[in-house]
């Protein structure tokens, strides 16, 4: 199948970029990123330096994906949404000199298995997104969303459960949660939702 990179495209030599992806004009692909199959980095999206990224992911327009990010199969980048890398940004250390790359240790956030960023997100250094979980456009993530979540504003918050097709499940009663599209029920916990086998 191979991999299609747009002329206008930097893709540097000693990245990785599996068979069936593409990446698209003026996209940025680091030094020693890592894509899977059949990936998708938009237009003007950005892969620092080491990132790690799963199969069936898509990096939609100008997506920020900072090292050492990883994203796990499946993932959904939305429009300028971006992943940050440190917790304390400055461009100079207390002496004024700018700051170079040894002069802090890069922090990167986590996207498991599913779960998608909606448009212009950010979501800070070190936090875990969990599996299938939804961050509403616009959200400023700050803590560890859990999997299956909804969150939404600044700072997100969950405000419903979603089920793998994404949709909002609708209460079945006893702890159980049921998704209107697929019909599969989940049961929540402690304020975790696990996905119930069939």
């Amino acid at each position: 199948m191979g991999v299609r990179i747009q002329p206008s495209a930097d893709v540097d030599e000693r990245a990785d970029i599996g068979d069936g992806s593409a990446v698209w004009h003026l996209a940025q692909v680091r030094e020693h990123a890592v894509l899977g199959r059949d990936c998708i980095v938009g237009r003007g999206a950005y892969v620092g330096p080491g990132v790690r990224i799963g199969d069936r992911v898509k990096l939609q327009n100008n997506a920020l994906v900072y090292e050492p990010a990883v994203l796990e199969d499946a993932v959904f980048i939305g429009p300028a949404a971006v992943l940050t890398n440190d917790l304390y940004p400055r461009s100079v250390d207390v002496d004024g000199k700018l700051k170079r790359p040894e002069d802090w240790d890069a922090l990167g956030v986590t996207v498991r298995e599913g779960a998608s960023v909606g448009a212009r997100a950010v979501v800070v250094a070190g936090v875990t997104i969990g599996r299938w979980a939804l961050v509403a456009a616009g959200a400023v993530v700050t803590r560890d969303v859990p999997d299956f979540a909804l969150v939404v504003g600044s700072p997100a918050r969950r405000v419903r459960w979603v089920g793998r097709a994404g949709e909002p499940l609708g209460e079945a009663g006893g702890g159980r949660w049921r998704c209107p599209r697929t019909g599969e029920t989940y049961a929540e916990e402690a304020g975790r939702l696990t996905l119930l086998a069939d």
